[in-house]
């Protein structure tokens, strides 16, 4: 049995419950590199074996769970965040399905909530912005032209962006460029809940100052979005006095329970 389980973003008590539990028990555990706090795998047992897949490719990942089943073992597929962001899970399941072996995942805090996290900042602030898209920069893995950083720009939502760190410049010039003010506010936070977390709140168009300045182009989340700024918005119906839920009767009788 092959068990694909998030890391989480990098705190080592992060992980979930269950995926703490499924480290303890296996007998092999690969996982994502440098991606992966390496204190998680103070939760192996003393014989479990370890391999970094920073230094495999596909097919090799593939043979060792293949050796690991051919011995009635188990095996952890460690993925940083949640799995099911870039977390390339499903060619490894494919291929496990052509293999007739058994699969099941665990999900994991995703490092875009410990960045919110890192910034006590949320996303969804009614009057500013109810909608979070979680995108990247085309680099080696290209990104569907109905999906170009200058078309998602377009809805006004909080824009979370993966793996685009390599590039603040031309992400900034791009949103710019895309309609998007110069003076929007932004984040960048680097390795969100590791030790070495940092997070920087800048504009759209000091973006690319704040990531050179504080030497910043890997293992990073930008956040772009009115909704940085944490003002301006509404309070939550739900509290409001006078609105009327399933739970609570409001002051206004004629309020209905709509959120």
């Amino acid at each position: 049995m092959v068990h694909f389980v998030g890391a989480g973003p990098g705190a080592k008590d992060l992980i979930t419950l269950r995926g703490k539990s499924l480290i303890e028990e296996a007998d092999v555990i690969i996982y994502a590199g440098s991606l992966v706090n390496p204190e998680l795998l103070d939760y192996a047992k003393e014989n479990c074996e370890i391999h970094d897949s920073s230094k495999l490719n596909l097919d090799e990942v593939i043979e060792l769970i293949k050796a690991a089943e051919n011995e009635g073992k188990t095996t952890i597929r460690l993925h940083t965040g949640d799995p099911c962001l870039y977390g390339a899970i499903r060619e490894q399941m494919d291929i496990l399905d052509d293999l007739g072996i058994s699969y099941d995942s665990t999900p994991g805090v995703s490092s875009f909530c410990g960045a919110a996290a890192a910034l006590n900042m949320e996303y969804t602030l009614p009057g500013v912005s109810q909608s979070v898209i979680i995108t990247r920069m085309e680099g080696k893995t290209p990104v569907p032209a109905k999906e170009s950083i200058e078309a998602l720009a377009s809805h006004g939502a909080t824009m979370v962006f993966f793996l685009s760190s390599f590039d603040t410049k031309g992400l900034s010039e791009r949103l710019i460029k895309s309609g998007i003010s110069p003076k929007t506010p932004c984040a960048i936070v680097y390795k969100a809940t590791w030790p070495q977390e940092k997070s920087f709140i800048c504009t759209l168009e000091t973006l690319y100052e704040t990531a050179v300045k504080n030497d910043i182009h890997k293992t990073a989340l930008i956040i772009v979005g009115e909704a940085v700024s944490q003002n301006g918005y509404d309070k939550s119906k739900l509290y409001a006095p006078d609105f009327t839920t399933e739970f609570r009767t409001g002051t206004d009788k004629n309020a209905n329970s709509k959120q």
